[in-house]
């Protein structure tokens, strides 16, 4: 990355992010306590990607990452309510995340269900609060958050999701299917820049192509890592798709085809970059870093 040390500018994004994220939740002793420190336990650890390409998609289009810190903080806290939800013995039903016991695990199932409810709304509380932006940015963002984690969105795929196990979906079904679940929350990182930097079509045309193209590489990622990568590496339980015997990619193409098809999709969103000068450097660097991920 041209002229900057993209491990730095890294740690100095995610060094931002987590004093931000330390602020804006509940102290764990406010009350109720079991449900303010379970939401913090709940939200402890991972890459922060989603906050990464926040402020990366922010530097692309001109933004201080100051105008941005709301919105990495509520899309990190969806991802985070998410995977709460996720882990819950009626869903995945997982006892491992981020390499520590799940929520419901440490607490109780009740308690996870409500850290999900609680972290959900408090990102909404965080983007319509943040007065440093305007309020038609703010009503943009909002709105493109919500259909991100609605129905619509997140949420919708998480039902496709169960009713697909042990079904044979086609390539084009399981696109849709992930274009909701992973895909969406991950546009909505670079939707959320657009709507605060009131971008111009050609830029909302170039970063939503970036935004598709990534969102997809990202879950044949994940479901490559699955079968490749152990339970320490994944701080997770390794296996878990194949054991519950959920439609993937690797199952649908196959180990080497899956990996192909994640590659060119990867290429396909720096391939979307190329209007962008310099300032979309970090965004290279990350669209680079998230292709090598092995967790």
């Amino acid at each position: 990355m041209s002229g900057i040390d993209f491990s730095d500018w890294q740690r100095a994004q995610q060094a931002r992010f987590e004093t931000a994220l330390e602020t804006a939740l509940p102290p764990a002793d406010t009350y109720p306590a079991r449900l303010h420190g379970a939401m913090r336990y709940a939200c402890v650890g991972g890459k922060r990607l989603r906050a990464l390409l926040v402020y990366s998609a922010g530097e692309a289009l001109g933004l201080a990452p100051a105008r941005l810190d709301s919105a990495a903080l509520a899309l990190e806290l969806i991802h985070a309510f998410s995977l709460v939800h996720d882990d819950l013995p009626a869903m995945d039903d997982d006892d491992l995340r981020r390499g520590r016991p799940t929520v419901h695990k440490a607490y109780d199932e009740g308690t996870a269900i409500l850290v999900g409810d609680g972290l959900q709304t408090l990102a909404f509380e965080l983007l319509a609060a943040d007065a440093g932006l305007p309020a038609e940015a703010r009503t943009d963002m909002l709105r493109h958050l919500a259909r991100a984690t609605g129905s619509r969105g997140m949420t919708g795929g998480q039902q496709a999701d169960l009713e697909a196990e042990g079904a044979d979906l086609t390539l084009a079904e399981m696109e849709r299917l992930h274009a909701h679940k992973t895909g969406a929350l991950i546009l909505a990182c670079l939707e959320l820049p657009l709507a605060a930097a009131q971008a111009s079509a050609e830029a909302r045309e170039a970063l939503g192509r970036y935004g598709r193209a990534l969102g997809l590489a990202y879950q044949i990622q994940d479901d490559v890592l699955d079968v490749t990568a152990s339970t320490g590496e994944l701080g997770k339980t390794a296996g878990k798709d194949v054991d519950a015997n959920k439609s993937t990619y690797v199952r649908l193409l196959g180990l080497e085809a899956a990996r192909s098809r994640a590659a060119g999709l990867f290429a396909e969103a720096q391939a979307a970059l190329a209007g962008f000068g310099p300032s979309a450097d970090p965004l290279r660097a990350l669209t680079g870093y998230i292709s090598a991920r092995g967790h």
